[in-house]
């Protein structure tokens, strides 16, 4: 007599591969290339330079960091003489901005300790600072600017971010 349980299980195990192999086929069929938009590296060096250009007006020594709708760096600069974790906040400030869409200013009190979103402070290389903007396309973030060690702290960093978006902003269609 047959073992009615290796019967079923064989009977699933057949079942489960013809599914797999029908849903491979239908997703195959139907599988079209991703189109997306992200920052460009021309368009990351220009954003840098004007943001560096409207930090330059009251002496600021900045770092600054442009990363693509992935959250990776396409471009990032430290000045002369600015501090080195300015470096490194610059980039989770951009990380912040992009992976949030919106500035990463905002993700100091959406994640505050008494916040449904606290939880969300530990994940990795996310910070609730300010500095960082978002470069959206509409709704589309294509990537995120943040900026570190500018005087005035970082109301200033935001006012500077957002001069070097301005400069691309007729390319953002």
């Amino acid at each position: 007599m047959q073992n009615p349980f290796k019967v079923f299980v064989g009977s699933a195990a057949v079942v489960a591969v013809g599914l797999g192999a029908g849903v491979f086929a239908t997703s195959v069929s139907l599988a079209q290339p991703l189109t997306v938009k992200t920052i460009s590296l021309q368009q990351a060096i220009t954003v840098v330079k004007a943001a560096i250009a409207e930090c330059s007006k009251d002496g600021s020594v900045i770092s600054i960091t442009v990363v693509d709708r992935d959250g990776e760096v396409r471009f990032s600069v430290r000045a002369n003489g600015a501090n080195p974790h300015n470096f490194e906040l610059s980039r989770r400030k951009a990380y912040t901005a992009r992976t949030f869409r919106s500035p990463s200013a905002d993700f100091i009190t959406k994640s505050a300790p008494d916040k449904e979103l606290a939880g969300q402070r530990m994940l990795r290389d996310v910070i609730p600072l300010g500095g960082g903007i978002p470069i959206m396309i509409g709704e589309d973030a294509i990537g995120a600017v943040g900026i570190s060690g500018a005087k005035g702290g970082q109301p200033r960093e935001e006012v500077c971010a957002r001069a070097g978006i301005a400069a691309i902003q007729a390319q953002l269609s």
